[in-house]
This record gives structure tokens, sequence and C-alpha cells, in this order.
């Protein structure tokens, strides 16, 4: 453990160490740029800090942050990456940027190129203050997210049956103790002649009581059938008169007499007249042979 822990450490330290070089090599051609667009030795010096260091924050910003806060750290990373790039870049195109004594000087000899050069180094300070800011501001009032219960769960259940596989003793479980067979008692034979008690016999009542009872009175049996519960009597039912086909073929034509052939169905007709299903067939059928003669 202690082997792992002393390589990690000695990968930072190897790490923070070629940052340093790579910091002192970028500040070198970051300062002639700076003295390049009017800045005075104070503020060259310091230029490097701004755009190398802004650089160095982002970095640490993408390492806390997560979600969309750490896309945007990562994408103030890739700017300001990139503009010290173009700004190395320039210094070693330009031979005058490398003169002690110079205090300004063109960036590039077209005119536009030259322009963009130098909104670029004078606006990456303002940048850093920015978005230097932001990322602090973002840093501060992180929260990392909670590990779900599940996860805690999983790692303590783990960690008990991890404990629990581990012998506590250092003697081996004894073998179990061998069982014994159990041996069953013989079956007693019982003499059921002997030991069953005799039965009493039965008193006759006296000729008195038995009088009595017959004399006492008996409901009569019904010979009758009784009719099936769920269906209504004949009689219960209303009184309808049954009506004949003709007089159901003439309420059917009085019904449907405004009707149009589409609407003389034996469903509707079964409906306004009031019968049964092939009573209504038969009529719709007879109503449709009489329009169709009428109209031939």
């Amino acid at each position: 453990m202690s082997l792992h822990r002393k390589g990690r450490t000695a990968l930072v330290l190897a790490l923070v160490a070629v940052v340093a070089m790579a910091f002192r090599v970028s500040w070198n051609a970051l300062r002639d740029i700076a003295n390049a667009v009017g800045a005075d030795n104070t503020a060259a010096t310091l230029y490097p800090f701004v755009v190398d260091g802004l650089m160095a924050l982002a970095l640490v910003a993408t390492l806390v942050l997560a979600g969309r806060d750490r896309t945007f750290a990562l994408r103030v990373l890739g700017t300001y990456t990139l503009a010290s790039l173009v700004l190395n870049y320039v210094h070693g195109l330009v031979p005058k940027l490398h003169d002690a004594q110079l205090d300004w000087t063109r960036l590039a000899d077209w005119d536009p190129a030259n322009w963009a050069l130098v909104l670029l180094a004078t606006s990456l300070p303002v940048g850093s203050i920015y978005f230097g800011s932001d990322l602090v501001a973002k840093v501060l009032h992180h929260r990392p997210a909670p590990i779900p219960a599940s996860d805690t769960n999983a790692e303590k259940s783990t960690e008990i049956a991890r404990n629990r596989s581990t012998a506590d003793l250092p003697v081996s479980t004894p073998a179990p103790a061998p069982v014994l067979p159990v041996r069953m008692p013989d079956p007693v034979t019982v003499d059921f002649l002997k030991s069953t008690p005799l039965a009493k016999p039965i008193p006759t009542p006296a000729p008195a009581l038995l009088a009595a009872t017959e004399r006492r009175p008996v409901a009569a049996e019904s010979t009758r059938t009784r009719r099936a519960t769920g269906r209504v009597p004949e009689v219960a039912r209303s009184a309808r008169p049954r009506r004949t086909a003709a007089q159901l073929l003439d309420e059917a034509r009085t019904a449907t007499a405004d009707w149009s052939d589409g609407q003389v169905t034996a469903e509707g007709i079964r409906r306004t007249v009031r019968t049964s299903p092939a009573n209504a067939r038969m009529l719709r059928d007879t109503l449709l042979t009489e329009r169709a003669a009428n109209t031939a």
C-alpha cells in the first residue's frame, strides 16, 4: 500500500515539474507579446500568469465540477490553451519580438492579421477576470452528488460477507455426532371381546305414552309437484292479445310510411312494432317487396 502511494506522489511531483518548465518557456514568449502591444515591464511580467494561470485554474475546476459546469471549464481551458499557442507561434515568427529593449511593434505585416492578434492579446486579461471569477464561484457553490443508498448497502453487504467468510477460530468445526436409530415399541394385542362392555337394554315406552303419540296431528303430505322457481306463472303475466300477421303488417306499414328504404331494417321494425326478430325480418322483406313493386 505504501509503495502505491509513493508511486502516485512521485508521478504528481514529476507532472508539476514538467508544467513549471513549460510555463517558464511560455512565460518568455507571452512577456514579449505583452511588451509589443504596449504593456510596461510590470504588466508584461504578470501577463503570462494571467493566461497560463487561468489554464491551470480551469484544469482544477474540471476535476471538481460535473455536468454543464465541467463542460464550461473544459471550454475555458481549451480556449486559453489555443490562445497561448497562437501567441507563442507568433513570437517565434517575428524576430523583432526577441529584442529585450523593444517597447512596441507590429505582430504581423498584414493589417487585418495584426489587428486580430492585438485584439487577442489585449482581450485575454479581461477574459481571465470574467472566466476566472465564474469558475471560482462554481467551484465554491458545487455540492458533490450523494452516494446512492443502494451502493452503500452493497458495500456494507460485501464487507459483512467478507467478514463472515473469515474464520474466527483457528480450530476447525468438529464433525457432527452420529444420530442413533430410535427403536419403536412392539405393538400390543388387545382382546376386544373382553375389553368391550356389554350394551344395556333400551327400555320400552309405556302404553299410555304410545297412545298419546298416536293421537298427535301429523301434517299431510302433498302429492302436488311444485313448479321450479324463476319462471313467472301464466296467471301472473299481463294479459296482452296476440296480433295476427295481418295486424303486424298494418302496424309496420303505418310506422314506416315516412321512412326511406335504407331506414327499413329488421331492428328498427322490431323496436317500433315490438315484435320478435323473426317477425321483424318477415315484415322488412314484405315492406321492401311492396315498395319495389310500387316503384316499378
